[in-house]
């Protein structure tokens, strides 16, 4: 058996030329992994839109009936920062419906990645910062609901802080939110995480990936998961246009590894999902995406799973 992955072609929807969020990067990222040979078309799995009930096991329904009718306010679209469109609706939904399936399958295989997801500065009741409906909450409370699981870990490495992610699971024991990102970067307000790891500007490999080794081991023993959330990001990367950190591909594929190898030989199923990443050169930053899929396809083998 191989590593699953999730892709649906409805991952890409087109947006006004010279927008900075790279949309083309999820299909080029598919396109990269059949390429390379990191990845066989068996091992795709497609996603479904989830029922809106599931959706809003999260989110308000007002938020996510204003969301897919296309009724928000200017303001709240603005704080989104994607111009609205049926299929930006569609594609949102089917996204979440990705994180999902990565979810369930993670728990039969030890370990699955999307190749989307990680909206994480989304709220109940708002979008912010490209994110509009929180993947990874709505997932932990679908896999919870079914009684697949009781405790889940987050662990979020993207370069900015998952705000959302610790609003929504503030307060509640059965999720444990971890977030390690740049102190001085987007939001500007920060939420509070049950652990948060605020890292310096221009923090590069080494000392970053000794930073992690120095929390994740510990975080393990003490949570205990009966299923871990992975956020790879690779905005941490010294070339991204939106991240303040200095991590070169050596130190996300460490990083990734780090990751992947503590959680599966302590006997943790793994989700895995893309986050963030910002650059104008879409080759290069897909590469750098691929970087969790080589990096998981390699543990997988490793491991047996």
């Amino acid at each position: 058996m191989d590593l699953p992955i999730i892709y649906h072609p409805d991952y890409v929807v087109p947006l006004p030329e010279g927008h900075r969020f790279p949309m083309p990067k999820f299909r080029m990222l598919y396109e990269m992994l059949l390429a390379d040979g990191v990845a066989q078309i068996e091992q795709f799995h497609t996603p479904t839109q989830p029922l809106q009930e599931l959706i809003e096991l999260v989110h308000t329904t007002e938020y996510v009936n204003a969301y897919c009718q296309g009724t928000l306010d200017t303001k709240a679209q603005r704080r989104i920062g994607l111009p609205w469109s049926p299929a930006l609706a569609h594609r949102t939904c089917v996204a979440v419906g990705g994180t999902i399936l990565t979810a369930k399958l993670a728990l039969e295989s030890g370990l699955a990645c999307n190749t989307a997801g990680g909206t994480h500065h989304a709220f109940p009741n708002y979008g912010s910062g490209f994110c509009i409906f929180h993947d990874l909450a709505i997932a932990s409370r679908v896999v919870q609901q079914s009684g697949l699981v009781k405790k889940i870990l987050i662990i979020d490495l993207d370069v900015h802080q998952g705000d959302g992610t610790a609003f929504i699971f503030q307060g509640d024991d059965s999720v444990f939110t971890f977030s390690m990102h740049c102190e001085v970067n987007f939001p500007g307000t920060k939420q509070q995480s049950d652990l948060d790891v605020a890292l310096p500007i221009g923090m590069e490999d080494d000392e970053y990936l000794q930073t992690l080794a120095k929390y994740l081991p510990d975080l393990l023993t003490e949570v205990k998961p009966d299923l871990i959330f992975y956020d790879a990001g690779v905005d941490p990367h010294i070339d991204d246009k939106l991240g303040k950190l200095a991590l070169t591909n050596r130190g996300i594929y460490g990083r990734d590894m780090q990751v992947l190898t503590t959680c599966t030989k302590a006997g943790y199923p793994v989700a895995c999902v893309i986050g963030g990443g910002y650059a104008d050169d879409l080759t290069a930053l897909t590469y750098r995406h691929s970087l969790l899929h080589r990096a998981a396809g390699e543990v997988y083998q490793q491991c047996r799973l």
